[in-house]
C-alpha cells in the first residue's frame, strides 16, 4: 500500500496537474485586489487531500470525467470560502504557517472574498448543470455551519458527551470528506445507492481524520513542548471527554475549572494533558479512530481492484499516520 503523498498520487498525477492548472485559471479576476488575494490563497494551498479523495473515488468507481474536475473545484472553492470566513470568526492571524486573509487585508475584505469564492463555486455548478454535485456540497457546507454552532453552544458549558462530540465532528469535519467521496462517485455516474456508500466511506475517513487531529493536541510540537491548543481554546476533544468520564466527581470538577478559568497558564494546561494521558484518554481515542478506519476499509471491499482503490486505501492510512 502506498504511504507517501507522491506514491498515493501516482494513479492521478496527470489529473492533479491538470486540475491545478484549471483551478488557477478559474481563480483569475479583473479586480486587481481580488486577483492579488486569489494568488495568495492558491500559493498557500496544502497537500490537496480533498481533491485527491474526489479523483481517487471517481477513478475507483468507473472513471474520471470532466465533471470530476468541476466537482473537485467546487469542493475547493466552497471549502476555501469557509476557511476564510472561519479565520474571521476565530480572529485567527495564521493558517498553515501563513498569514490569514483577514490578518493581511482586514475582516471586511476577508468576508467579501469568502462570499466571492462561494458565488464562484455555485456558478461553476449552475453553468454546467452539475446540480447533483451542487446538492452534495451545499448540504456539506450547511452541516459544517451547524456543527460549528453546536460546538460553540456546548463549549460554553463544557458539558459535551461522547455522543454530542461525534455529532460535532461528523458535521464539522467528516461531512466535507464525505462530500469529496460522494462527488467523486456522482461524477463517475454511479447510482444513488453507490453515491451514498461513497459518502459513508468519506464520513468514516473524516471521523478518523478529526480524532487524529485531537490526538495531536496531546503530543509535542517541533521544539518538544506539548501543544494543548484545544485546551487553551476550551474545546472538548475525545481523549479529554473519555478521561473526564473515567474520573471521580471531584477530579472532574477540578479539571473543568482549570480549562474554564486557567487555560491561559501553561502549567495548568500541562496538568490537564498529564491527567488525560494518565486516564487512558489517548489509548481510547486511538482505538475509536482505528474502528472508523476498519469500517472505511470494509466499505472499500466492494470497490473493484485497481490502482485507484489501492491509492485510496493508502490515503486513508496516511490520514491517521500523518505527523501533523
Amino acid at each position: 500500500m502506498p504511504t507517501t503523498i507522491d506514491s498515493i498520487q501516482a494513479p492521478i498525477v496527470e489529473e492533479m496537474k491538470s486540475f491545478e492548472k484549471k483551478f488557477r485559471k478559474s481563480m483569475k479576476t479583473h479586480v486587481m485586489l481580488l486577483d492579488q488575494i486569489m494568488k495568495y490563497i492558491i500559493h498557500r494551498k496544502g497537500k490537496q487531500i480533498r481533491p485527491m479523495f474526489v479523483f481517487l473515488t471517481a477513478g475507483a468507481l468507473g472513471g474520471i470525467k470532466e465533471s470530476t474536475y468541476r466537482g473537485a473545484a467546487l469542493i475547493e472553492l466552497l471549502h476555501t470560502a469557509t476557511l476564510v470566513h472561519d479565520d474571521v470568526v476565530d480572529e485567527a492571524n495564521y493558517r498553515r504557517g501563513f498569514f490569514s486573509v483577514n490578518a493581511l487585508w482586514k475582516n471586511k475584505i476577508a468576508v467579501l472574498v469568502g462570499d466571492y469564492l462561494l458565488a464562484k463555486g455555485l456558478l461553476l455548478s449552475v453553468e454546467n448543470e452539475d446540480f447533483n454535485l451542487l446538492k452534495i456540497v451545499s448540504t456539506a457546507v450547511r452541516e459544517m455551519s451547524e456543527g460549528e454552532l453546536l460546538q460553540i453552544e456546548k463549549a460554553r458549558k463544557l458539558d459535551i458527551t461522547e455522543e454530542v462530540y461525534y455529532e460535532v465532528i461528523r458535521q464539522k469535519t467528516a461531512t466535507l470528506i464525505a462530500a469529496c467521496c460522494a462527488v467523486g462517485a456522482a461524477s463517475a455516474d454511479r447510482t444513488p445507492e453507490e453515491v451514498e456508500k461513497a459518502r459513508l466511506l468519506g464520513e468514516k475517513i473524516g471521523m478518523a481524520f478529526q480524532i487524529k487531529d485531537d490526538l495531536f493536541d496531546f503530543g509535542t510540537d517541533e521544539i518538544g513542548k506539548p501543544t494543548g491548543i484545544d485546551i487553551k481554546e476550551k474545546k472538548m476533544t475525545l481523549p479529554l471527554i473519555y478521561a473526564l468520564n473515567q474520573s471521580s466527581w471531584g477530579t472532574k470538577r477540578h479539571i473543568i475549572n482549570l480549562i474554564k478559568n486557567h487555560s491561559s497558564k501553561p502549567e495548568k494546561v500541562n496538568e490537564v494533558i498529564d491527567f488525560v494521558k494518565q486516564s487512558g484518554g489517548l489509548e481510547y481515542a486511538t482505538k475509536v479512530m482505528q474502528g472508523y478506519v476498519d469500517e472505511a476499509f470494509e466499505l472499500m471491499k466492494h470497490f473493484p481492484e485497481s490502482p485507484y482503490k489501492t491509492s485510496l486505501q493508502g490515503l486513508v492510512q496516511f490520514t491517521i499516520e500523518r505527523k501533523k
